[in-house]
């Protein structure tokens, strides 16, 4: 009865002609979680769409993602921010304007994700923001069943708790956020955007894995993540740069986890993540792919067992592994001069993201552009210098000033003028894209 009444209601404010200045605003609290810390942002959305009968109990009932085309909307930044959790040390709480600006920045006593959320919110409560409309959740697998950004249910949570296996490291710590964000926002909608959303439609030839068919029909399959980056990437490119949407595109995520991404027409046709976020390239403490007989190698004759292979492959691995230093990048680049280990473990990273690029562009058949973005991929000249030199066989070529000066711009182009490829830096904004598209999910921002 409410998800119709809400139907009838918007359908009708479609219909209307609405004069562009009825404006009302929505705002928006996302919690992006890691396996140690929370990235949040808090976001408000104003539209001509939002009337008095958008009411959040009517909103939170319903799934309904309505189309419309001459609305106006504008987007805010209210702040943004990321606050660390551990029962270790000190952690510490950042946070920033929409200029950059430092709002706040101080070491603060965090042992759990109960104290966590406290400190966002209780920031929350004394800033002169308004309070909050809705909550967005990044959730970074969404299982078997569930193929788009959708609203919170309870059903939904029950869909979440079954895709834990496919993500350990994400997804507890998403439905934990969850579960004490509902307890404390009852009566707010609450939006979840998966990661896998972005790549839930790529070819057979990209997700299926070669296994017997009833390990596919089980859901065993390639489902791809970083996809809300990806979409971030896509959305700023559409608003910013439209002529920078080309045919064939590769974007190579470069953080804790990295991936590969190839987008033909603006679509996922393959990614280098797998199953899990473990599969791909290598990581900060992932290792990416290996060979599976090492795992039973492992198990056989080490008798390591589940839970000791899987601390293995996600958090001894990757950088930290190879170098026996840190997962860091930047610590490793300072140890170059003393540890071979370190050395090697940055080579050994740029060389197996470089082969993916060159496999993917295999797949497109070719390249326009190649975008660089995460936490390495943004900020280490040296890394994006290493991975492209690897692609000049391909006539991908770097300018070294532009490459090693500041990026100061959301979307700057590093490669040379002469470079068969453009080779560009764009910030991934992925706290933004979940604000948008739970926007979206609420009927406030057009398709």
């Amino acid at each position: 009865m409410i998800c119709q009444k809400f139907a009838i209601g918007l359908g009708k404010r479609l219909k209307e002609k609405r004069p562009l200045d009825h404006m009302k605003s929505c705002a928006i609290l996302v919690l992006n979680s890691g396996s140690t810390s929370i990235k949040f942002g808090f976001y408000r959305v104003e539209s001509s769409l939002i009337d008095d009968f958008t009411q959040p109990q009517f909103v939170s009932e319903t799934q309904l993602n309505a189309s419309v085309n001459t609305e106006k909307v504008d987007f805010h930044i209210l702040f943004e921010g990321e606050i660390s959790f551990s029962a270790k040390a000190p952690s510490q709480i950042l946070i920033k304007d929409a200029q950059n600006q430092i709002l706040l920045s101080s070491k603060i006593a965090t042992s759990n994700l109960d104290d966590a959320i406290f400190h966002i919110l209780d920031y929350l409560a004394k800033s002169p923001t308004p309070k909050p409309q809705a909550i967005a959740h990044r959730v970074v697998h969404g299982g078997v069943h569930v193929q788009a950004h959708c609203l919170l249910n309870d059903k939904l949570e029950r869909e979440l708790e079954l895709a834990s296996p496919y993500a350990t490291l994400h997804n507890k710590v998403s439905l934990a956020i969850i579960k004490i964000t509902r307890v404390r926002f009852p009566k707010l909608p609450q939006l979840i955007c998966f990661d896998t959303a972005f790549h839930a439609h790529m070819p057979d030839l990209a997700s299926r894995l070669p296994l017997p068919s009833h390990f596919y029909e089980l859901g065993i399959k390639r489902y791809g993540f970083h996809g809300l980056s990806c979409e971030s990437i896509l959305s700023q490119l559409k608003k910013s740069a439209p002529h920078l949407l080309f045919k064939r595109l590769i974007i190579a995520h470069l953080g804790g986890g990295c991936s590969i991404t190839a987008i033909k027409n603006g679509q996922s046709v393959d990614t280098t993540m797998g199953l899990t976020p473990s599969g791909g390239v290598m990581m900060g403490k992932r290792c990416g792919d290996i060979d599976p007989g090492l795992l039973l190698y492992l198990m056989r004759e080490k008798n390591m067992d589940c839970d000791a292979l899987e601390h293995l492959i996600n958090l001894e691995s990757g950088l930290l592994g190879v170098s026996g230093l840190s997962s860091d990048m930047r610590d490793l680049h300072a140890a170059t001069l003393t540890n071979a280990n370190a050395k090697l473990a940055i080579a050994l990273f740029c060389n197996t993201i470089a082969k993916q690029i060159g496999a993917m562009m295999t797949v497109l058949n070719g390249l326009d552009a190649l975008i660089i973005t995460g936490g390495i991929g943004e900020h280490d000249a040296i890394v994006r210098q290493m991975i492209c030199s690897q692609l000049a066989c391909f006539g991908i070529n770097l300018n070294a000033e532009q490459n090693n000066g500041l990026i100061a711009d959301d979307i700057q182009i590093i490669s040379d003028t002469k470079s068969a490829s453009a080779v560009y830096v764009v910030q991934s904004k992925e706290n933004a894209q979940i604000a948008y598209n739970a926007a979206k999910l609420l009927a406030l921002l057009p398709e």
